[in-house]
């Protein structure tokens, strides 16, 4: 296959920053030329931040889809959190998943949306990841926190720490295989995994918990054994720095905050947050809607720029696609 791959955008709410981020990062030629985009919306949420970043949305490089959940006059209120908002950040989702099902997108790139708005539009949600779960069918996806400086995929992660806590170990191998499988698609080279144990020093032989050789060392001999690069149960408190100077291409975090605290704290702009276990890829900006400045031009694309090339890059990976400029020469060498 030798064809351009084709990535949906979700703007998210309405009210946030979403749509400005994805029309500056449209702008960009650099980004605009390495796919055919897609970008779902409705026209009012595309035309109010369009006005004042000077960006007129039907001149970029891409198919626009107007989803029709808000009127066309509609008076955008930027920063506010309304239940109509979040009906229609659901509502953008939905057909962006659609798309990337029926194989008219080949993955999809979520700008950021509100899960109080969410909720209050009478609709249960934990989560961007969940619900693509809930729309395919996917009983166990999982996180993965990506950027150049450093990769993280979660055992768990919007649940309780003490639930979190209880490990099953066909679930750290499930994890370990998936995150294996991602890194293959965006590096092509079998990836380095180290895996964090759940306890200060992976439990030091014992003595401070027994999850750490009970049930997280025979999930990474399980995953050996399927010829998977992976090692551990390492200290959590020293693994992420040894990742850092490029010893490991991928941490596996046994728990949401275990994995997010050193990834943003190393690379808060460059992380993108990729959905795994599902039948389509999903990346996703990893910052919230900003409602302290939008509608005020002041949103940066960078961190929606690295989740679109980042959709590319899998998709190209999946398919057996290759773009020289998102893989340069020697793609086994350091990252």
């Amino acid at each position: 296959m030798n064809r351009p791959v084709r990535i949906a955008i979700s703007i998210g709410d309405p009210a946030g920053v979403g749509a400005e981020i994805a029309l500056k990062a449209l702008r960009d030629s650099s980004i605009a030329s390495l796919a055919e985009w897609i970008l779902i919306a409705d026209q009012a949420a595309l035309d109010a931040p369009g006005r004042l970043s000077g960006i007129v949305p039907s001149t970029l490089p891409c198919t626009f889809v107007d989803t029709g959940t808000l009127p066309a006059d509609h008076q955008l209120a930027f920063g506010q959190l309304r239940a109509e908002y979040g009906l229609a950040a659901i509502a953008y989702v939905r057909r962006a998943v659609a798309l990337c099902m029926n194989g008219q997108a080949d993955a999809m790139v979520t700008a950021p949306l509100n899960k109080e708005a969410v909720t209050l539009s009478g609709r249960a949600f934990t989560g961007h990841t969940e619900y693509i779960a809930e729309l395919t069918g996917a009983p166990e996806p999982r996180m993965l926190l990506y950027s150049d400086k450093l990769a993280t995929i979660h055992v768990s992660t919007h649940i309780p720490l003490e639930q979190a806590c209880r490990l099953d170990p066909a679930r750290i191998l499930q994890t370990i295989r998936l995150g294996n499988d991602a890194l293959l698609w965006m590096r092509r080279r079998p990836p380095r995994i180290a895996v964090c144990g759940l306890n200060p020093h992976a439990g030091e032989h014992g003595l401070f918990g027994a999850q750490d050789a009970a049930i997280i060392a025979p999930a990474i001999e399980q995953a050996r054994a399927l010829g998977i690069d992976c090692s551990g149960p390492h200290s959590p408190d020293t693994i992420f720095l040894r990742a850092l100077r490029r010893e490991f291409d991928l941490v596996v975090a046994m728990y949401h905050d275990q994995g997010h605290i050193p990834m943003k704290l190393i690379d808060f702009t460059g992380g993108v947050n990729v959905s795994l276990g599902l039948p389509i890829i999903r990346t996703s900006v990893d910052h919230g809607t900003a409602f302290d400045i939008a509608g005020r031009d002041q949103a940066d694309p960078a961190n929606m720029k690295a989740a679109m090339r980042l959709a590319v890059s899998m998709a190209q990976g999946k398919l057996g696609l290759h773009d020289p400029a998102l893989h340069p020469a020697n793609p086994g060498g350091d990252r």
